[in-house]
């Protein structure tokens, strides 16, 4: 059956309206920001495709005065694009004594609590951020009473309220004594159910699984990112989790350690970007190759006789997690950091709906 040339154009439009359609979506897209200009042309040149920009922002003391601030150029162009603003707070340093303090002084709180109000009424902001961390598990009750309050606060006055939460496996330590202090200072502070149920969503840091603690290996490999998201979801639904994603690099080398009256030498390892990560490969000839299992590229390579280690979070891992959290029907993502990245990592998203 022949169309005229009008039904033909009626079909064309419909058809394009369907591709563009497809190539959005309302999976949600957290970045986090740093005040730097590498940071601020990632933002710039890829906004159409972020949901959310998290700068770190704003601190907070013992007495729950508040400093800090959001480039104005960042609120400008989130505004203009219809992007999220969600600034972090943090306890500086993540100094736990103070944290404590913080957390059992009610008028501390409250003036804290305040303040962010204030400061999202005054620059529009989607809402905030907590990343409050090296919360030891004595202050659980008093941290959760704290988020619940701000969350109250917030909600009232039309804002949301996030969390980024330390990765967590099992509800248990883990095998070593490395794993109990991680416990007792970086996972056990956190009631998991309580925060999901009091605010919006929760960014989980599923990454830095090794560091410069740890032997070499993935920033997060995805069978370890599996058992995080699976631990996570006995406490909330997957709507409100946001897996966390890494877009830089490690490296692990030798360092001489002159801290002491007696040069030692010992294993350490530094955060890098992507570009960074490509200029000490190709300045060593090493080649990148891609471990299948941890969905992770990675390269070891000899330098004078030492071999050095670097693990490298580029477009085909991202792509790995961004199907797995599709899979597991997750909010979406929050990325650590802009600036960071492969820059063909972008190729793989799509825009984002508005």
């Amino acid at each position: 059956m022949k169309r005229t040339l009008s039904e033909i154009g009626i079909v064309f439009v419909i058809a394009f309206s369907a591709v563009t359609i497809q190539a959005q979506t309302k999976t949600e897209h957290l970045f986090y920001y740093v005040n730097s200009e590498p940071c601020f042309e990632a933002l710039s040149k890829n906004i159409d495709k972020i949901s959310i920009v998290a700068p770190g922002a704003f601190s907070v003391d013992e007495d729950g005065i508040v400093w800090g601030t959001v480039d104005s150029r960042v609120i400008e162009l989130a505004r203009a694009h219809t992007v999220g603003v969600m600034p972090l707070i943090v306890n500086p340093g993540f100094d736990q004594p103070m944290l404590h303090r913080l957390l059992v002084n009610p008028q501390a709180r409250s003036r804290c609590i305040a303040t962010l109000v204030d400061l999202c009424v005054r620059d529009k902001f989607l809402g905030i951020q907590f990343d409050f961390e090296n919360l030891n598990m004595k202050d659980r009750d008093a941290f959760t009473k704290f988020y619940q309050e701000t969350a109250e606060a917030l909600h009232a006055r039309g804002f949301k309220l996030s969390i980024a939460v330390v990765h967590r496996t099992e509800e248990y330590p883990g095998p070593t004594s490395y794993h109990k202090w991680l416990f007792e200072n970086w996972r056990a502070g956190y009631d998991l159910a309580e925060l999901a149920k009091a605010g919006d969503f929760i960014s989980v840091m599923s990454y830095s699984q090794h560091t410069r603690r740890t032997t070499p290996g993935p920033d997060a490999g995805l069978p370890w990112v599996r058992q995080i998201v699976e631990y996570f979801l006995k406490f909330m639904p997957p709507e409100k989790l946001s897996l966390g994603v890494s877009l830089g690099s490690m490296h692990w080398y030798t360092a001489l350690d002159t801290a002491r009256y007696v040069a030692n030498a010992r294993s350490w390892s530094d955060a890098i970007g992507y570009g960074r990560a490509m200029g000490i490969l190709k300045s060593h000839r090493a080649k990148l190759q891609w471990n299948d299992e941890q969905k992770v590229s990675y390269a070891v390579f000899d330098n004078g006789g030492l071999f050095e280690y670097i693990s490298v979070e580029d477009a085909q891992s991202l792509k790995a997690k961004y199907e797995f959290l599709k899979q597991f029907k997750l909010r979406g993502f929050s990325a650590w950091v802009l600036g960071a990245e492969d820059p063909s990592m972008w190729n793989v998203l799509p825009k984002v709906a508005r």
